[in-house]
């Protein structure tokens, strides 16, 4: 199951914004004329982390209620690098999946200028190293003498994440895992590890991240910060195109998103849905479509 998952990845968001993008330019010019409120609808486009589900999951969520309310909705997925220069540039009207204040605090300060915060909607999330439910030590501080019992081996996600330059710049040199083999290569890569490792009984310590899926999925449990080198608590922000934000036009999403609220256990639930239970989907809108029918309140209550 987890590796027609991880693979159908890359595949599944470029139909994505394959068929999304028939709905106009996502040129630079989603301002006031394109991104205009009211009866009319408009055009919308919003930068999604490639291979962060929980952003995944928010952004095809809000597509689909925005659609609902007449707009024509892109999502656009890349890296979190571009999404940020995309978002100060108006390429791409907002983003759903900043985390503050570690992980993306390096882009946010960046962009500060050409971008608006519109608030928390998940203040649940934090950094971790993780291993297999029965691996034999409880914390980071065990590691490095029991590097032999994992291989060696940190697996990591993508080399630009922001939890990857935590690990790196934080996690290594307090816990003195010099010794130790950090690979990164993505999270889809990371996951398919997570599953080797899980069906054959074998110990494994990767990056990982709350909220997501795999806590559900996998027997995986998260390892003692007793330095606090991976931080504390992280909050979801979504931020947007400062002029875009400020545009009276765009004012009624822009509230929308300012109350929007989801928190961990709903996330999981929509994450379940669309990387567990239907894992060689190739479009999430049939999938968000059931998920929202089965939380109607919660989804009517987004635009209310």
């Amino acid at each position: 199951m987890m590796k027609s998952r991880i693979f159908k990845s890359a595949a599944a968001l470029s139909v994505a914004a394959l068929a999304l993008t028939a709905c106009g330019d996502n040129g630079g010019d989603n301002g006031g004329d394109n991104a205009a409120g009211g009866e009319g609808g408009g055009e919308i486009t919003i930068g999604v982390f490639n291979g962060w589900e929980e952003g995944i999951a928010a952004s095809e969520l809000w597509a689909y209620v925005l659609e609902e309310e007449g707009y024509d909705v892109t999502l656009e997925y890349a890296d979190p690098a571009p999404v940020y220069s995309g978002v100060s540039t108006n390429d791409y009207n907002f983003t759903l999946d900043t985390w503050l204040p570690v992980t993306h605090g390096d882009y946010v300060e960046e962009y500060s200028e050409d971008m608006t915060d519109l608030g928390v909607w998940n203040d649940e999330s934090s950094l971790h190293l993780a291993v297999n439910e029965d691996a034999p030590i409880e914390s980071l501080d065990e590691l490095a003498e029991n590097a032999d019992e994992f291989n060696n081996e940190i697996v990591g996600i993508d080399p630009g994440a922001g939890l990857t330059q935590t690990t790196e710049e934080e996690v290594i040199p307090t816990y003195g895992l010099e010794d130790m083999e950090y690979t990164t290569s993505s999270t889809p890569a990371m996951l398919q590890e997570l599953e080797t490792a899980t069906e054959a009984g074998e110990n494994i310590v990767v990056t990982l991240w709350r909220p997501h899926w795999a806590y559900d999925a996998y027997p995986v449990r998260d390892l003692e910060d007793p330095e606090g080198a991976l931080g504390g608590a992280e909050s979801i922000h979504t931020y947007a195109n400062t002029e875009w934000a400020e545009d009276e036009a765009n004012a009624d999403v822009v509230g929308w998103l300012e109350n929007f609220e989801m928190d961990s256990e709903t996330l999981y639930s929509l994450e379940n849905v669309m990387f567990n239970e239907n894992p060689d989907a190739d479009d999430y809108r049939p999938i968000v479509e059931e998920w929202a029918a089965e939380n109607q309140e919660y989804v009517d209550g987004l635009t209310s």
